[in-house]
C-alpha cells in the first residue's frame, strides 16, 4: 500500500441560500479535495476551512497539504497511526488538512480490506438519524425553513439561536407550535453565562433535546454553571477540538459535538471519543459546509463509533453536487454498501 500520489484540488460552490448562524454568515463553500493514490486505489477526502472555527483558511490548507506531500510519498497508506503522527510534527493545528488526508487514507484503507470505513471501526448499522438545520433569520423565514425540513422528511431539527435573547425564544415557541419533531438548539458561542441561563430557562416547556455551545469556547467553568442552573442538557463543540480539550470538560457538560474538521480526521476523532465514553459523555458528530464527501466520512465515523446523535446535513445548502455518497431518508443518513468511504465523484 505505498502511496505513489498525492494531489489536491479546490472547489467552491454558491449556497442555495445565505446560511447565518451567531459567528457570522456564509454565501458559499470553498473547499479542497485530495485524492491519495498507490498502484492499485485512490482515496478521497476533503478539507472544509473554517477561520471562525478551526482557525484555517483555504490558502493555510494548503500550504499545509505542500508541506505533507513529501511525508505521504512513499509511506504505506495502512499505517495511518504513523502518518498522522508525522503530520503533526510538520504543521501544528491545520486540522482540515490532516482531516482530508486522514479521510482519503481511511476511504484507502477500506478499499484495500473491501470493508465500508464503518466496519474498520467496528460498527454494523447503516444508518443514523440525523438534524436537519435551521439557520438563523426572520420569524416567516424560521418558519418556512422549519416547515420545509419537515416536509423533507426531517424528525430532529437543529436551530440555530445566539444572537437576540428575545427573538430567539419566540423563533423556538413558534417551531414548536408547528412540529412535535426533536428540536435541538445551537447558540455557536452566542450568549453570556446571564443570557444563556435566562433564554434556556424560558424555551425548557419546548421539550429541547440539549443546548449545543451557548457559551464562549473559552468558558469552560461557565458551562458547568449553565449545566447545574438549567433543566437543558449541555453540549460542548468549539470548546472540544482535541483529546486534551475533552479532558477539561469531564463533569461540566452532558455531551460534545465531534467534527472531523475540527479534530484533524477519524484518528484523533476515536481519542476524542473513547475518553468521552469512559467519563459518560454523550457524542455527537457533526460538521461543516461540506459536499457529500465529508457527510458520508461523518457518517460512516457516527455509524462506527456508536454516535448517540448526527448532526450531519452540511450537504443539504450546496446548490452543487460533486460527489455521490450518503442519502437522507425518513430522518436519517443512509450510507452505500460499499468499501471505503463510500463516496464517489459525479460524472
Amino acid at each position: 500500500m505505498q502511496i505513489t500520489n498525492v494531489e489536491w484540488s479546490e472547489l467552491q460552490i454558491p449556497l442555495k441560500k445565505p446560511f447565518k448562524i451567531a459567528l457570522g454568515t456564509t454565501e458559499s463553500y470553498h473547499g479542497i479535495i485530495v485524492k491519495i493514490c498507490t498502484a492499485e486505489h485512490c482515496g478521497f477526502g476533503e478539507a472544509s476551512p473554517s477561520p471562525r472555527i478551526t482557525g484555517d483558511t483555504v490558502g493555510s490548507t494548503i500550504a499545509a497539504l505542500t508541506r505533507f506531500k513529501p511525508v505521504l510519498l512513499g509511506s504505506d497508506a495502512s499505517e495511518i497511526g504513523a502518518i498522522m503522527r508525522e503530520l503533526e510534527k510538520s504543521a501544528v493545528s491545520n486540522t482540515t488538512a490532516k482531516a482530508a488526508v486522514d479521510m482519503a487514507l481511511y476511504d484507502l484503507l477500506g478499499k484495500y480490506t473491501n470493508m465500508p470505513v464503518r466496519n474498520i471501526l467496528g460498527g454494523e448499522k447503516e444508518k443514523i438519524e440525523t438534524s436537519l438545520t435551521v439557520s438563523i433569520g426572520s420569524m416567516e423565514e424560521t418558519l418556512k425553513s422549519a416547515e420545509a425540513l419537515i416536509d423533507s422528511g426531517a424528525k430532529v431539527l437543529k436551530v440555530k439561536i445566539g444572537l437576540s435573547p428575545e427573538e430567539d425564544i419566540l423563533r423556538i415557541r413558534e417551531i414548536r407550535n408547528i412540529t412535535d419533531a426533536k428540536i435541538r438548539v445551537d447558540a455557536n458561542q452566542g450568549y453570556s453565562l446571564k443570557r444563556a441561563i435566562k433564554v434556556l430557562r424560558a424555551i425548557e416547556r419546548y421539550d429541547i433535546e440539549f443546548a449545543e455551545q451557548p457559551l464562549p469556547a473559552n468558558a469552560i467553568d461557565d458551562l458547568a454553571v449553565l449545566r447545574s442552573a438549567v433543566e437543558i442538557p449541555i453540549m460542548a463543540d468549539e470548546s472540544v477540538h482535541s483529546s486534551v480539550d475533552v479532558l477539561k470538560l469531564i463533569g461540566k457538560v452532558d455531551a460534545i459535538n465531534i467534527k472531523l474538521m475540527k479534530s484533524g480526521g477519524i484518528y484523533e476523532a476515536l481519542k476524542i471519543a473513547a475518553i468521552a465514553k469512559a467519563a459518560g459523555i454523550k457524542i455527537m458528530v457533526g460538521c461543516m459546509i461540506e459536499t457529500k464527501l465529508g457527510i458520508t466520512a461523518g457518517t460512516q465515523f457516527a455509524l462506527g463509533i456508536g454516535a448517540d446523535y448526527a448532526d450531519l446535513d452540511g450537504y443539504w445548502d450546496l446548490r452543487e453536487q460533486p460527489f455521490n455518497g450518503v442519502e437522507f431518508k425518513e430522518g436519517a443518513n443512509i450510507i452505500p454498501k460499499v468499501a471505503g468511504i463510500g463516496a464517489t465523484k459525479v460524472d
